[in-house]
């Protein structure tokens, strides 16, 4: 049985771009996209258009969200808005639990969103980076799962992307994949096997986009 399992990395955001942005935000851990993200965004929903990509599921902050979105009108896919692959909800950057639009706030903005999904993965804060670790492995290995034989994509954030990864392959993934800005990692399932084929690639970004991915 094959299957594959990509997960992709959010876009550029916009705190990024103007740290000034954070300092009188309503929801200061929950940025948007940046411009330039949003250009990264279309250019990873056209490298993904020729695959075979049955279901999209996305972390709930907004800039996951809008990348996966971007990606869903391109692919004519819904989102499924999945919790186990949050940011790490780690004390050391945020002094809060982060806030967040609702899941039906989001889908006036953002239709594609599948409202009857039930999010397979809780995300508690505080959390430890072995807790984050945990429950995006545990995402990731629950969705292959569940939608097998489906090849699906997940979006999300450096840390899950690197967890979700990791929950596949195994501890390969810490010193194998590169989670920057919009990057895009290739799981398959080869029996009786999980095989790392993209350990990060964002050759499907232009020239100038290449440069700012790393910020």
């Amino acid at each position: 049985m094959s299957q594959i399992i990509w997960i992709a990395r959010h876009a550029n955001r916009l705190d990024f771009v103007n740290p000034e942005w954070f300092l009188t935000a309503e929801r200061r851990y929950d940025p948007p996209l940046s411009d330039d993200g949003i250009v990264q965004a279309q250019q990873l929903a056209n490298r993904l258009k020729k695959e075979n990509i049955s279901h999209i599921f996305a972390s709930p902050f907004l800039r996951t969200v809008q990348t996966a979105a971007i990606i869903a009108s391109v692919l004519d896919l819904s989102i499924k808005l999945e919790t186990g692959l949050s940011e790490w909800l780690n004390p050391d950057w945020m002094t809060e639990e982060p806030r967040k639009l609702s899941t039906r706030k989001l889908a006036q903005f953002y239709p594609q969103i599948d409202i009857s999904y039930t999010s397979q993965i809780a995300a508690n804060y505080p959390e430890t980076r072995e807790k984050m670790r945990q429950r995006s492995a545990q995402t990731a290995r629950c969705l292959a799962r569940e939608y097998s034989p489906q090849d699906i994509l997940l979006v999300g954030h450096g840390a899950s992307v690197l967890g979700a990864a990791m929950g596949l392959v195994g501890d390969i993934a810490i010193a194998e994949v590169k989670a920057s800005l919009c990057s895009l990692v290739k799981v398959v399932r080869q029996e009786p096997k999980w095989l790392l084929e993209l350990k990060g690639d964002t050759s499907h970004l232009t020239e100038v986009e290449q440069v700012v991915r790393f910020n």
